[in-house]
């Protein structure tokens, strides 16, 4: 156990289930993400001694914050907690650089002002000081919560989805502030967020939350890539998800063979699946290759199909599309490809394309109910 992380465990089943098991490094900032209800506030607010759950164990630093074992349970002002709320919570009638002085509890007053300006500095609001929260932007206002978090010198710092209230163009500045301030940060972070893409940016690893239960960890691409079970899948946003049985296993060849709506598909070789087992599989749209026009697959493609583009849509410099594998099973695959070769092959709505699905991208996972195939 690393005396510079933070460590979780909480378990309770009343009145919000929770069964938690996370820690998080100096330096590292871990996302906890999940659909709204899934918990990951109150596990915020429990970490912060802001929530006192039934059962649990949090340690920070070497300091002990919860141990219900030991009727151990530190109030927040009595645990090194930075917390950023989704608000901002500064006081109105204070000024930028009042409200930061207030959190610096740990100096003599003499010292405040110089320590409060220093922070100022470091979020780049230096010039700010005498203005009020209300004549800040969104983004100036999370900066002095930041500041004001950093001020009671934290051995956590915790963020509660501090970019939910500002636009698009200022989140995006704000993630690369926080990406540069990280880095002069020797603490752990804990954001918790509903946003995939942010997650994807900012975290070192993230925590998927269901219904109070962590149901996977991972770096994001990992987790997206490689889900324990079709619920971690859907929770990620996947798209293509569906099922099929297993057929073979192939030890020399590194492949697993599976029997989907009638086809056979190669995927990597996954041997914990038995033959005959029923199992979801699910692939990435990056994992799936779309044939030149002119130059139909020749067969040495991995898993070629033929389909039909059924929805076509251009964003962000990529060509999202839906193609239809098998009409009359409603067989649908999500796949997107650079917009430069959407142009050039002149994709479009009801044109027909080949496909391969990439053996090492099929992905399987236990069987799971799907309330319908994409």
């Amino acid at each position: 156990m690393s005396d510079s992380a933070i460590h979780i465990s909480l378990q309770q089943s009343q009145p919000i289930p929770l069964a938690v098991e996370l820690e998080c490094h100096s330096g590292e900032l871990l996302a906890l993400v999940g659909p709204s209800g899934s918990g990951k506030t109150t596990l915020l607010r429990a970490i912060a001694g802001l929530y006192r759950p039934e059962n649990g164990n949090i340690s920070c630093q070497g300091e002990i914050w919860q141990d219900s074992t030991r009727k151990i349970f530190l109030a927040t002002h009595q645990r090194h907690v930075g917390l950023v709320f989704q608000n901002y919570a500064l006081f109105p009638h204070m000024t930028v650089l009042e409200n930061i002085q207030q959190a610096i509890t740990h100096l003599p007053k003499y010292q405040r002002q110089a320590e409060a300006m220093k922070l100022l500095e470091k979020v780049h609001l230096d010039g700010l000081q005498q203005r009020y929260p209300k004549n800040l932007s969104g983004g100036q206002q999370q900066r002095v919560a930041v500041a004001r978090a950093l001020a009671r010198q934290p051995k956590v710092l915790l963020l509660d989805e501090p970019f939910s209230a500002v636009d698009q163009v200022t989140r995006r500045k704000l993630y690369r502030e926080l990406l540069s301030l990280r880095q002069s940060l020797a603490m752990p972070m804990i954001l918790v967020t509903h946003d995939l893409e942010e997650s994807n940016l900012l975290a070192d690893r993230i925590a998927l939350l269901h219904k109070g239960v962590v149901l996977q960890t991972g770096t994001p691409e990992f987790v997206a890539a490689q889900p324990k079970t079709a619920t971690v899948a859907r929770l990620m946003d996947q798209q293509n998800l569906f099922t099929a049985e297993v057929l073979t296993h192939d030890q020399v060849g590194q492949k697993t063979c599976i029997r989907w709506q009638g086809m056979i598909l190669e995927a990597s070789y996954q041997p914990r699946f038995a033959v005959n087992e029923r199992i979801c599989w699910m692939i990435q749209p990056a994992n799936i290759l779309l044939h030149r026009r002119g130059r139909p697959s020749s067969g040495d493609r991995e898993n070629p199909l033929q389909a039909e583009i059924i929805e076509y849509m251009e964003s962000n410099g990529l060509a999202n599309m839906l193609v239809r594998i098998d009409k009359a099973l409603n067989t649908n695959i999500a796949i997107n490809v650079p917009l430069h070769v959407a142009k050039r092959n002149s994709l479009g709505l009801h044109e027909k394309i080949g496909i391969s699905l990439l053996a090492e991208g099929i992905h399987l996972m236990p069987y799971q109910a799907l309330r319908r195939e994409v």
